[in-house]
């Protein structure tokens, strides 16, 4: 689990259901209601600690952010395992490049997705992005831009499980 997924088992429903239903509320009680969950109380301690910490992070986010949290978290249910699978290696692949890099590729990730999959295979194997970006590169936007995935946002490479 990371930082933008449900404090509780998502078994009991939705990915973020959780989440949408008591993100409006302030800290404390957000706190009490996660203490009161049956779920929640099944966990071990050192889960509950984390899923407090990340519950604390999602809350700290701007109402804009929380929305595309929980949205990327519908996505994300929605994919197969092998769906699932791809996207982790895709994101191991994408952390292994230099930070500069990464920047690079997530903005042209976000120009392609923007475009029909014709058309992203057409920049792709232009020119100019055969002068911008290495073959490995190039086949990390392919694989990214096929997964049907929410958008990523601003400082990430994709979604992550």
């Amino acid at each position: 689990m990371r930082a933008g997924q449900p404090p509780v088992s998502a078994q009991r429903g939705h990915s973020g259901d959780w989440l949408r239903r008591y993100k409006d509320l302030p800290p404390d009680e957000q706190e009490r209601a996660l203490q009161n969950d049956p779920a929640f109380q099944k966990l071990p301690q050192e889960r509950q600690q984390l899923l407090r910490q990340r519950l604390q992070r999602f809350s700290n986010l701007p109402p804009e952010k929380q929305l595309q949290v929980l949205n990327r978290m519908e996505t994300w249910e929605h994919l197969t395992p092998e769906q699932k699978e791809q996207a982790r290696q895709i994101h191991g692949q994408m952390q292994q490049l230099p930070p500069e890099r990464q920047n690079m590729m997530r903005t042209a990730i976000r120009d392609l997705r923007a475009m029909p999959p014709a058309q992203r295979e057409q920049v792709i194997n232009s020119e100019r992005f055969k002068g911008m970006f290495s073959e490995q590169e190039r086949g990390i936007m392919r694989e990214v831009t096929r997964l049907p995935l929410a958008p990523p946002e601003e400082g990430e490479a994709a979604p992550q499980e």
